[in-house]
């Protein structure tokens, strides 16, 4: 195991430590810079890095050397060499132990002929660094003890992050690399992040673009999309307004498609209830990147303008403020990799009509966590009251309703029981 004394330890550490031990062969996915290399590296004993040219070419000429060097063996940036996914499926069939091989990988090739992997090669997914990883405070309540039920049932406490505290993690990004630098420095990593996606990760992936500013738009669309069940039709439009020369529907897929390979869109898919119990449901994903910093960046947000910014054109009458939203892009990054550790999945509610809807449900087999967000402290009845009506309708399958918030007080409310909890303090 090598180790780096930098390093930050991250959430997935313990999930990897488990995977390692019981299966042959993990493949670490996520978008570039989210740390995936640095966590591999820190368990493997031989590292083949296939972004460096020798490094491929040696492997190309000799792949065997996968199996007749010291494990567990990392095969970083796998898709520079696509068959070598495909010579680790045959190790594993072959008999490979526990804990042989780890793949990074940023990208799925275009066109490269490679098995699924099923059953033989088991995925990890890894985000940028959650609340609980960036220790703005202690977390003190988790999801774990609230799908047992041991959650104290009046969990009081404070948490010593305040708004701007928040806003300044929405704008310096969970980026390992990136938020350590200064605020001049983020802005330009970020710029740079975004601008790379066109110039180098599209191309490398096998993607011919023609037109890298109607890219850069339709990401622009979807960043104001944030937190939104908006149509890609709806973000098309609002890509191309006053455009004559409109890039095909086709071409808008074909960007969802790439950027979803490349790993940068991470929509939360909607919840659908065990047994059809909704006959109206909207069935859109609700629309997030990978991180809230690419999408402050995208629609031209600082710290500065996220905390004083308070134009017209920071508020949508139908979805809200661009700030309120960018902070439940936070959460929801957040929610995603706790659900992950509790082998649960996160998902939203909304009925079609958009009379019901819940901003993010956990769900663990029958069991579930119902949780609104809300940038605003002060909590009213009609900010519960779709946590209230799924309880009546759910009962005992509702573990804990919460409402998360950048507040600065954790409490349970009288008048319905509900867990108001600030973001900084919930965790795994």
């Amino acid at each position: 195991m090598m180790a780096n004394q930098n390093y930050i330890t991250r959430l997935a550490d313990s999930l990897l430590e488990k995977y390692i031990k019981g299966l042959p062969a993990i493949a670490i996915e996520g978008p570039k810079a989210v740390g995936k290399t640095e966590t591999a590296s820190r368990y493997a004993n031989t590292i083949f890095s296939l972004d460096n040219e020798r490094v491929r070419e040696s492997l190309t000429a000799e792949p065997e050397q996968i199996n007749t060097t010291e494990p567990p063996v990392l095969i970083d940036e796998w898709q520079y060499y696509p068959d070598i996914w495909n010579r680790v499926r045959r190790s594993v069939d072959a008999g490979s132990p526990p804990g042989s091989f780890l793949l990074t990988g940023s990208a799925y090739p275009i066109g490269a002929k490679i098995h699924s992997g099923a059953g033989r090669i088991v995925t990890m997914r890894m985000r940028p660094l959650s609340l609980q990883e960036r220790g703005l405070a202690p977390s003190l309540v988790s999801i774990k003890q609230c799908l047992a039920g041991t959650l104290p049932k009046h969990p009081a406490s404070i948490s010593e992050a305040a708004e701007v505290d928040y806003i300044q993690e929405i704008a310096s990004s969970g980026f390992p690399g990136i938020r350590t630098s200064s605020k001049l420095v983020q802005a330009q990593l970020i710029k740079s992040y975004l601008s790379n996606i066109a110039a180098v990760d599209f191309p490398d992936a096998g993607y011919n673009l023609r037109r890298p500013d109607s890219l850069y738009r339709w990401m622009t669309a979807y960043a104001a999309a944030t937190g939104t069940t908006a149509s890609y039709s709806e973000i098309l439009d609002a890509a191309t307004a006053g455009e004559g020369d409109k890039p095909s529907k086709a071409t808008s897929v074909a960007y969802r498609d790439m950027l979803q390979t490349l790993w940068i869109l991470d929509d939360v898919e909607p919840w659908i209830p065990i047994g059809g119990e909704f006959k109206r449901l909207k069935q859109r994903p609700k629309h997030f990147l990978a991180d809230p910093a690419l999408a402050a960046a995208l629609l031209g947000y600082d710290v500065d303008s996220l905390r004083f910014g308070t134009d017209e054109s920071s508020y949508d009458r139908k979805y809200g403020s661009i700030l309120g939203r960018l902070f439940e892009s936070l959460v929801a990054l957040s929610l995603k990799t706790y659900a992950q550790l509790n082998d649960a999945h996160l998902r939203h509610f909304r009925t079609q009509n958009g009379d019901r809807e819940v901003d993010f449900i956990i769900e663990k087999g029958r069991d579930i966590i119902a949780i609104e967000v809300k940038y605003s402290p002060e909590i009213s009845k009609n900010d519960v009251k779709h946590l209230v009506w799924l309880r009546e309708k759910y009962g005992p399958r509702c573990k804990e309703l919460i409402v998360v918030t950048a507040g600065p007080y954790a409490y349970r409310r009288k008048e319905d029981g509900i867990l108001v909890v600030p973001a900084a303090l919930l965790g795994a």
